[in-house]
Order: structure tokens, then sequence, then C-alpha cells
């Protein structure tokens, strides 16, 4: 109750105090803007799930899939070889539409409306748990409720105070580093301060308010600070996640429901677990010289309690959290060229120690050591709500060319996730050119490698005794093409093709019957036309 109080009343008290010694000379106009973008999406692709399905797409499952490997984008928890879209070519389109409305009364006062409305397949079938949301295309019914607030909130700039600060309240990007860190929509309240030659940021979010007899809450304490040196952006950043319910959505099994979706029969009052995390990140943006430099580390630190209502000595051992990941990226623009490196690592799980989901008491993953119970999770987690990833593979791990819309691990709305980048290292090399006014063709090629211990990030392959898990390294080599056409100012069509040569690490077991198989190399052909206005 400290935190919250003086989260959210710190820039109301400045207020208080301050709004009597303010006033205007002339009353502000009242001015409106209207933004956003309309796209397009196809895929047409072998072996390349779709993020936006957590894992549904190719036969998949999107259950235990958190920290041990896929169960997989390829084979079904049942069925095997037998499974329909196994090796097999697909073809979809997909769309999304964003709309903001801004009312701005001068410089001191603004607020916002962002909608968001989705098709995630056209001619999509609505599944009961999703009512409306993500399924704006389905056949006669196009017409739904398919519009979703994605924020809602006001801007103000505080007045009577020796410095600037803007206070924004109500539902509102929480974005911190995003591809790498978090970028999330939700309410809270931010206030920034600029004190020369620094920037300080102040977050409040409240990811989930239960119960009101019960400190089962979930809170997101947040403070960032960058300055400007030169031609170089310095930061970082203190997250604290307190959730006292955990998973956020509520009380539900781990690893059996959709990750964004808690049936209403569990019962918030009865929560089983609770977790308290803390990320501390350092970066770096700008000019060095010839060459522009993003530079980011991110480190987790915290861990997940049995919180049932039984006897202390009944529960389970707490399950500790020890990540990190970092990423180092350089362009050296010359001309009408750009070429780049690319490098990142984020730390793996040890499945020896790490059960699918994380959770306190659950079974490890490795099954030569069945008996054993959770008790750390060694992998690079995201928190709850991260959407999107680093948009450095148009296979792997997503990119910008058709909005992040493949990748084969999934941030969770509801649990700490290795997705996009734990258990993974990349080194990347790539080059572009504007070949004409309007159009910019880039090669990307890097390799892929596998951080996890005693078993594999993505693969699930087994040794000869078929229980054994395989530690293998190399996940494979992609080699990417992108082109991007600006066909009018405010039009833009991506055309992007690449492929995966899996290596050992991206092997399924089957069943001891059928033992392992590799999948054919995964391949994809996308577009994306987007009209921005």
């Amino acid at each position: 109750m400290k935190k919250f109080t003086v989260l959210t009343l710190i820039g109301l008290l400045i207020l208080a105090f301050g709004v009597t010694a303010y006033s205007q000379e002339k009353a502000p106009v009242l001015e409106f803007k209207a933004s956003g973008f309309i796209d397009a999406i196809s895929e047409y692709n072998r072996n390349v799930p779709q993020a936006a399905l957590a894992g549904y797409s190719n036969g998949g499952t999107s259950g235990d899939t958190l920290f041990g490997a896929m169960t997989s984008v390829y084979l079904p928890s049942v069925g095997g070889l037998n499974d329909k879209a196994f090796n097999k070519k697909q073809a979809y389109m997909e769309t999304r539409g964003r709309l903001r409305f801004d009312a701005i009364l001068g410089k001191e006062m603004s607020g916002t409306f962002f909608f968001e409305i989705d098709s995630t397949r056209w001619g999509e079938v609505t599944p009961t748990y999703m009512a409306h949301r993500n399924y704006a295309g389905a056949w006669t019914t196009a017409d739904r409720a398919a519009v979703e607030v994605k924020n809602m909130f006001l801007t103000f700039a505080v007045p009577a105070v020796p410095i600037p600060v803007t206070v924004q309240a109500g539902i509102h990007p929480l974005y911190i580093r995003p591809g790498v860190f978090l970028a999330t929509d939700g309410p809270g309240v931010t206030a920034a301060a600029k004190i020369d030659p620094a920037t300080i940021k102040l977050m409040w979010f409240k990811a989930l308010e239960n119960q009101d007899y019960s400190a089962d809450d979930v809170d997101f304490y947040g403070l960032e600070a960058f300055t400007k040196i030169d031609a170089v952006t310095i930061g970082g950043y203190v997250v604290n996640i307190n959730a006292n319910t955990y998973p956020v959505a509520g009380n539900a099994t781990l690893g059996t429901a959709p990750v964004d979706f808690q049936p209403a029969t569990y019962a918030f009052s009865n929560v089983n677990y609770k977790a308290d995390m803390w990320y501390l990140g350092l970066y770096l943006d700008g000019k060095l010289g010839p060459v522009n430099v993003n530079f980011d580390f991110s480190y987790d630190r915290g861990k997940a309690e049995d919180h049932q209502d039984v006897a202390a000595a009944a529960r389970a051992a707490d399950v500790k959290y020890r990540g990190f990941l970092g990423r180092l990226k350089v362009d050296y623009p010359w001309e009408k060229f750009n070429f780049g490196v690319v490098g990142i690592y984020g730390s793996g799980a040890d499945q020896s120690k790490t059960s699918n989901n994380g959770a306190p008491g659950s079974t490890v993953a490795d099954p030569t050591t069945a008996t054993a119970v959770s008790t750390k999770v060694g992998a690079y987690v995201v928190p709850p709500g991260t959407e999107g990833g680093a948009g450095d593979s148009l296979i792997l791990a997503g990119n910008g060319i058709n909005r992040m819309a493949t990748a084969y691990t999934s941030a969770s709305g509801s649990r700490f996730t290795r997705a996009p980048l734990g258990g993974l290292w990349i080194g990347k090399l790539y080059g572009s050119v504007m070949a004409t006014p309007k159009y910019k063709i880039t090669l990307e090629a890097y390799y892929v490698g596998d951080t996890t211990k005693s078993g594999n990030t993505i693969g699930t392959a087994r040794k000869a005794d078929n229980v054994t898990k395989r530690d293998d390294k190399d996940i494979g080599w992609e080699i990417d093409v992108l082109n991007e056409i600006q066909i009018y100012k405010n039009l833009k069509w991506g055309i992007g093709a690449g492929i995966l040569f899996a290596g050992d690490a991206m092997d399924y077991w089957v069943s001891a019957a059928d033992g392992n198989v590799s999948p054919k190399n995964p391949w994809t052909l996308t577009t994306n036309l987007t009209y921005s206005f």
C-alpha cells in the first residue's frame, strides 16, 4: 500500500500545491488528430509457426513450452508424424488496423483513445474462449465486436514546478527497451521529469486487482533514467514485478490452459503461486565515430513461491530465477549502403533443474531426473504481457517486415517466459542498399546457437535410450532477403523470403518406436502492404 500511495500521488500532490499559482493568459484551442495504419499480410511457408497463435499453427501445442523445449510447432502432443501440418506447406492472410485519436489542448494537456482490430487469419473460426477478439475476419460475421481498446489515457504537464514534469495516467504503453525487455499496455501512472541533462521516469502499473480482502494483487514498479552525451544516449532501468497472484491472469493450472485465457471456474481467492522479480538493465544508443551503435544488457533475479493455503512445511521449495541477455548492434552507413552486425546472447535454462513451466513443486523437464522438482530458472525471461521480439530474424524470432507475425516462441500474457531470445545466441551479418529512392533491399545471414543445458531450447530430441534428452548446440543458419518498396508516400509494400538450414537442436522426439525426426528446413515467403496515416 505504501508503494501504491507514493507512485500514484507523487504527481497529484505537486499539482495540488502548485495549481493555484498557475494561470494562462489565453485559453488554448482544442485540437483533434487521428493517426494509425491498416495492413494486409500474406504468409506462405513450411514449418514456420504463427506467433499470434502461440503454437496452435502447424498442429503444435501451447502448453508446457515456457522453459523446456517446444512440444512442438511441428508435432502435437499425440499423433506424431500423422499430424497433417507436419512438413506441409501452408498459406494464409492476416490483417491489423490501428486507429488513434488525440484531443490536444495546447502544450499542457491531451487525451488519447487508441483502438486495434485484428484478423489473425482471414476466414477464421472464432474459438469459444476468445469471444471476438483478434477474429475480425470471420465470414458473414465480420461486423463483430472485434475492436480492442489498446490505450485510453490522459497526459498533462504539471504546473508551477521548477522542472518540466509530464504525467500520463490511464491505460497506456509500458515500453522499456521493446524487443529486448518490455513492451505492453496496461493501466497505470507514469511521471517523467526533465532534470538536465537527464530524464527520469517513475512508473506504476496495476496488472491485476484481485479480491479486496486478500493481498493477491499484481503490481509493476519501474524507474528509468537516461541522458544524452553528444550523439549518444545512455540509460538504465530498475523494475520490480510483485505478483501476489501467479500466473498473473488468475489461478490457472500452469501448462494446461491457453496462456492468455483462464477459465472462470478458477477462484482468485485460492491462489497457488506468487512471484517477485527484479530487472536491472543498461543501454546505449547513438553514433560513435562512423558507426551507429545499439547496446542492451538486462538481468533478471527473483523467485516463484508456493502460495497454497496449506501448512508451511507442506509447501514446495521456491524456484529461483537468474537470467541475463546481452545484445549489440553496429551499423556502418555509407552513401546508399548500410552494413551491420548483431550479436545476441540469452542465457538458457538447465532442464535438470527447471520444469517446463517453472512452478514450485513441478517436475523438471529432463526425464532422467523425473523425481526432482523445479528449483531454478537460468533462462533469461521477459515479464508477463510482453509483446514482440527483437526483429532480428524473419523465421526464428520475428522481423518487422511482417510485423513479427512468425516466431518459434511467443511471450505469455500471464507468465514469465523465455520468449523470444532466452536460450538462444545469435550472430548476424547484413547489408542493405537504397537501389532507387523508393526501393531498398537487404540481405541477412546469421547463425543461431542453443544455450539450454540438459536438453534443447526448441527441439525435443532424445538419445538412443529414448529417455535422456540430447543437449545439442546447433539450431542452424538462416538467410533472408527483404525488399521494401515505397509505392506512395503513405503506402509501403514489403516482400521477405527466408530459409533456415536446421541443425541438430531442431530435431524432435516422437516416440520409442519412431525415435527422433528431423523436420525439413523451414522456409517462408511473406508480404506486407501497409497504409499509414
